[in-house]
This record gives C-alpha cells, sequence and structure tokens, in this order.
C-alpha cells in the first residue's frame, strides 16, 4: 500500500508534465476548442495521452534499446516528425475559418478522427522518449522491489495525469472562446500554422546541422 501511495502521484505528475509543453498537440487542441469546441478538442488530447501512454510503457520495458534505435536513426525520425508538422501547418495556415467557426451543437464532429489525429499526430514524435526517461529517473518511477500491479497503477496514473491536463486546457480555452470573431481566428490559424512550420523547419537544421557537422 505505501508503495502505491509513492507511485500514484508521481505518477500523475509524470502524465502532466508530459502533456504539459506547448508543442504541436498543444497548438492543435487549442486550434480545435476556438474552431469546433470543446470536446473534439478534449478527444485529441485523449490520443495524444494514449500515444504517450505507449512511449512510457515502451520505455520502461527497454530503456537501453529504444535510447538506442532513437540515436541510431535520430536524422530519419526528426526529417519524419517535420514533414507531419508542415503538413499540419501549411493545412491550417490555408485553413478558412468562416468554415468551421460555428457553435459546437451544430458542428458535425466526429470523435474518433479527433482521437486518432491527436494519437498519431503525438506518436509522430519518438524523441519524446528523451524527456520521459528523463521524467522516470527524476521522480525515481522505476524501482526493483515495485511488482506489476505497482506498474499497471503508476501507468494508469500517468494517463489520468494526461488526461486530467487535457480537460483544464480544453475547459480553460473553450471558456474564452466566444471573445474570438473569424478574424480572430484567421489570424491563430496563421499564427498556429507558421509556429507549426517554423517548428519543422528547426527541426530540419537541426537534424542536418549533426548529420553533416555544421
Amino acid at each position: 500500500m505505501e508503495n502505491l501511495l509513492y507511485i500514484i502521484p508521481r505518477g500523475v505528475a509524470i502524465g502532466i508534465l508530459i502533456s504539459a509543453p506547448m508543442g504541436p498537440i498543444g497548438m492543435l487542441c487549442i486550434q480545435r476548442t476556438l474552431n469546433k469546441g470543446r470536446w473534439p478538442a478534449f478527444f485529441t488530447g485523449i490520443g495524444a495521452a494514449l500515444s504517450d501512454i505507449i512511449y512510457c510503457l515502451l520505455t520502461g520495458l527497454g530503456i537501453s534499446f529504444i535510447t538506442d534505435f532513437i540515436e541510431s536513426n535520430q536524422t530519419a525520425l526528426q526529417v519524419l516528425g517535420g514533414i507531419v508538422l508542415i503538413a499540419f501547418g501549411v493545412y491550417l495556415f490555408r485553413k478558412n475559418p468562416t468554415r468551421t467557426l460555428k457553435p459546437a451543437a451544430e458542428s458535425n464532429n466526429n470523435f474518433w478522427t479527433n482521437f486518432v489525429t491527436g494519437f498519431f499526430f503525438t506518436f509522430s514524435n519518438p524523441l519524446i522518449l528523451f524527456f520521459i526517461i528523463g521524467l522516470f529517473a527524476r521522480f525515481n518511477f522505476i524501482q526493483q522491489e515495485y511488482h506489476a500491479y505497482h506498474y499497471i497503477v503508476g501507468y494508469f496514473s500517468i494517463f489520468i495525469g494526461a488526461i486530467f491536463w487535457w480537460y483544464i486546457v480544453t475547459l480553460f480555452v473553450n471558456l474564452v472562446r466566444n471573445r474570438f470573431n473569424v478574424r480572430s481566428m484567421w489570424i491563430i490559424n496563421r499564427i498556429i500554422g507558421s509556429i507549426l512550420i517554423g517548428m519543422a523547419i528547426f527541426g530540419f537544421v537541426w537534424a542536418f546541422k549533426d548529420t553533416f557537422k555544421i
């Protein structure tokens, strides 16, 4: 029981910290909250949380193998993630907000599609494993005296922490979404699209810099 009380709050904290950095998936959830309403964005966050927990499981089951794989394929992974970011960034930059800015009750939302896109958008960035490894080490999440049920509870706590984060984010953004008009959404789409493209370009430069020792 004492070990469970130790691992549960740490699992929740890890889940929140994995989700908290405002990267591409955070931008996507904000954009969907403003354009489609809270619940499509929340299901996007659930998809991201599922991707995070899979990477947490991979980290716990084989830290050395995963680390070696990422290090040996780092350039290819960064290029692949950059392509995904550019594609979605261009999509947002060109998106017409007048087609999507409408009350949530009127929108034809497909929660499954939101969930799947959130999952794959997050899963396309396996470099997050280094962040997870750091968090596991910081919180002493993996210990020899733990049994299987400790880890089941711990990983479930991580998932709950991630979902809690997206619940709070989408709740907050949804509270202020009515303050945005069509022009505001057009500007936000272009800003977020530009940020995603900028992230991708930075990833490309960093990948080729390491490859060619520039």
